[in-house]
């Protein structure tokens, strides 16, 4: 077998990373205290980051590193000093979201590899050219996807030199990752910025179909699967798990390790994965994996389900010897107890395992002599303790190209060495001798000789790399629109029915285009043929066939304009001609995606993120000829998911989700969590299954505060999410919105009177 197959482990601090490395992790992705979605996990030090990948390296393990959230403005200064500081290490990738950092990257620090995390949604063959026009080197594919499905992404991937990567193990979230904004809308606690509250894992109201925890869903494990994923193409082999500790991490990582290895030597899996169910689970499935959605994806549970594993083992055991399926209270004590003493002989041989491993900084020794007529002499001793690979210390000698001469007016001394030299102490290397006795009074060679040494010792430490200069951001140039064009009003709907609105308004329609089709669906190419003032909107998540019709679509009717939350499909409306505006499930939150979008694929505006509040989009930079979008009306999107919630909530005839399922459900219903706050669940005909707050979001103020910045204000007319409540007409909401625009104050208190329910808190408080 000639394919690399990358087993890559999590690392949510310093004792987990080690666990992973001497478990035989490929690499481990960790995260310092910043720009990272883990913010639960322990998280690292920068000295212990580039101690971690100096200890990686040494057993042929690489480390990547998290900068996977969404980045605001004004911390663009804080991530360049920190990328200035990354370049010059020897980490070998970071893993992103934000498409604003992706062109960071790629325009200032062309030399760190980049990884598109799964927070970007990627789940379609237009998105590998996407990300690898921006940079990209692999991508992390989203949660949700069949094998079939992930063979075509590796297929496009391969064309376009991009690596595939896969969760094959560890939690799954219910929500399609990177749209899930469940705990920003209601808490203030955005997953996009790595401080998720886990609302799935809360506990609700009991439902009709009598679930207390419906949208709790077990964990993900491919350890069977792994023969189709290597046939499948997938590169690497991703475990979950920043959040748990070095037990876990190593009884995960060992595990794989065995059953890859074993399969690659033999053609076999070799291991049970029994060992997986002794540390945290929530029980297992491969259900995405396969296809096969159904309610056994499902647990009341979310917590560690290891005691349950027991029990229900030993009902297996009696079953299978003819003993019936009753055990007695005794045998379960037992069994119970055993798995406890299990789990802490895990722990003491793992913590053996770790305590031999270190990631102290290498010793530095300087020693200076010079002497009359001989050139100024730095012998330097670097003496590392690696744990088990214990290397003994190393002597390299440096000399000045020049020869100490006698000096009356300059000497280069013990003072002028210390002020050049004292200061080397950085991440990889603590000073802990610096010797100047041998140095002669009197004695001077040229300064820039004495900075050229410096320079030859800081390559030497840095592996003979050159120190990479540091970047400074260019400041961007502002374009502002003209002082007298006001913002124009557009409308969102998904009914057919509602392109006569066209009659009653001046406004840009866009038509909600649904998530999935029938194959070779054709009807939609002829309604926006023939209803040509309707800009199709194009959805986040496009999947399989589903992306071959709205690309077919996208083809057949050619529009003048889009606007499209899916990047496969910004891709390809390049490709077209077709002008295109990002929607606002792109994320976007600072002035850098908008370059992006605009000079690698024509973007000509885009919708700026609903989780950003007023302060935070204040200083957002319009490049050139480019529109600033805002929705101010819509209903509060928490999660969509490829899941059911009808299941767990009000039941479902339907053992399982089908295509069918998908093109004619349109069910709704509501849960409640134990605080009394009620959740619209919503499903449209060819929509995915979705959770909207139970308020839906108006804000009238960004009119009066920051009109000066955008060409366009959106009004959601689709009523989705809308659960029981009686629907605004849609003729009246319009004309009030129109004459809000036109500066008629009252305006305001008519439309606060007709919405009942709405919140514009995202707007104040932000991320």
């Amino acid at each position: 077998m000639n394919q690399k197959i990358e087993l890559l482990a999590p690392g949510g601090d310093i004792d987990a990373i080690k666990a992973a490395i001497i478990a035989g992790a490929d690499a481990v992705y960790c995260g310092l205290d910043t720009f990272n979605a883990r913010n639960r996990a322990s998280n690292i030090s920068f000295d212990h980051l580039v101690g971690a990948i100096r200890l990686a390296h040494q057993y042929d393990c690489k480390i990547f590193l998290t900068l996977n959230i969404v980045i605001l403005e004004q911390e663009f200064k804080t991530v360049v000093k920190l990328l200035n500081r990354l370049v010059n290490t020897t980490l070998d990738g970071v893993i992103v979201q934000d498409i604003g950092l992706l062109y960071v990257l790629r325009q200032y620090f062309p030399t760190l590899d980049i990884h598109a995390s799964t927070q970007m949604t990627i789940h379609n063959i237009g998105q590998i050219p996407f990300m690898k026009k921006l940079g990209v080197s692999r991508v992390n594919l989203s949660r949700e996807l069949n094998l079939r499905e992930i063979t075509a992404m590796t297929t496009i991937g391969l064309d376009h030199d991009v690596l595939v990567e896969v969760f094959v193990h560890g939690s799954l979230c219910v929500a399609f990752s990177g749209l899930c904004y469940s705990t920003s809308a209601t808490a203030g606690n955005s997953g996009n910025r790595g401080r998720c509250s886990q609302a799935c894992r809360e506990e609700y109201e009991t439902t009709e179909s009598g679930n207390s925890f419906p949208l709790n869903i077990k964990d993900n494990s491919a350890f069977f699967d792994l023969p189709a994923l290597i046939n499948a193409g997938v590169h690497s082999f991703k475990v979950e798990g920043r959040i748990k500790g070095a037990s876990y991490v190593h009884t995960v990582i060992d595990s794989f390790r065995k059953q890859i290895d074993g399969y690659v030597e033999t053609g076999e899996l070799t291991q049970d994965g029994e060992r997986l169910y002794k540390v945290f689970n929530r029980d297992f499935t491969n259900a995405f994996l396969r296809g096969d959605l159904n309610q056994s994806m499902f647990i009341d549970n979310p917590r560690d389900n290891s005691n349950n594993r027991i029990v229900e083992q030993l009902k297996a055991d009696k079953q299978k010897a003819d003993q019936g399926e009753t055990i007695s209270v005794v045998e379960i004590f037992d069994a119970k107890q055993q798995l406890q003493l299990d789990k802490q002989q895990i722990n003491a041989s793992v913590d053996e395992k770790i305590a031999q491993l270190s990631i102290e900084k290498i010793k530095l020794k300087l020693h200076f002599a010079s002497e009359q007529g001989k050139p100024l002499t730095l012998t330097v001793t670097t003496e590392q303790n690696n744990g088990l690979l214990s290397e003994a210390p190393k002597t390299v000698v440096f000399t000045s190209s020049s020869i100490m001469s006698v000096s009356e007016k300059l000497s280069v001394d013990k003072e002028a060495i210390e002020k050049r030299f004292k200061n080397i102490n950085n991440a990889n290397y603590e000073l802990v001798e610096f010797e100047t006795e041998q140095l002669r009074d009197g004695l001077s060679i040229p300064y820039r000789e004495i900075t050229a040494l410096k320079n030859e010792l800081l390559a030497y430490l840095n592996d003979g790399i050159a120190t990479i200069a540091e970047v400074t951001l260019p400041k961007l140039e502002r374009h502002l629109k003209p002082v007298d064009q006001k913002p124009e009003l557009s409308v969102l709907i998904c009914d057919e029915a509602d392109a006569a609105l066209a009659d009653v308004t001046d406004a840009d329609i866009y038509f909600n285009l649904p998530d999935a089709y029938k194959r070779g669906c054709t009807k939609y190419v002829s309604f926006l043929q023939d209803n040509p003032r309707l800009i199709p909107w194009f959805p986040p998540v496009l999947i399989g066939k589903d992306f071959d019709v709205a690309l077919n679509i996208l083809e057949q009717v050619k529009p003048q304009l889009i606007v499209t939350n899916n990047t496969g499909i910004a891709y390809h409306a390049q490709r077209l001609g077709i002008n295109w505006i990002a929607g606002p499930l792109l994320n976007t939150t600072n002035s850098y995606v908008l370059l992006a979008l605009q000079q690698n694929f024509d973007c000509s505006g885009a919708f700026v993120s609903n989780e950003i509040s007023k302060q935070q989009m204040r200083n957002i930079a319009r490049p050139q000829n480019f529109k600033m979008m805002y929705s101010i009306y819509h209903p509060i999107l928490l999660m969509a998911s490829r899941q059911c919630f009808f299941q767990q909530s009000v039941g479902c005839e339907k053992p399982r989700i089908d295509n069918g399922c998908m093109l004619s459900c349109d069910k709704k219903t509501s849960i409640k969590n134990l605080k009394g706050d009620s959740f619209a669940i919503d499903k449209q005909k060819g929509g995915y299954p979705s959770i909207y707050n139970q308020d839906q979001f108006l804000n009238t103020d960004i009119i009066d505060d920051l009109s000066h910045l955008f060409d366009g204000f959106m009004i959601d007319l689709t009523e989705i999410g809308a659960g029981s409540k009686v629907s605004p007409d849609k003729v009246e909401l319009i004309k009030q919105f129109e004459a809000l625009l036109n500066g008629e104050q009252e305006a305001s208190q008519a439309l606060s009177n007709m919405v009942v329910g709405s919140t514009d808190q995202q707007y104040h408080t932000g991320l």
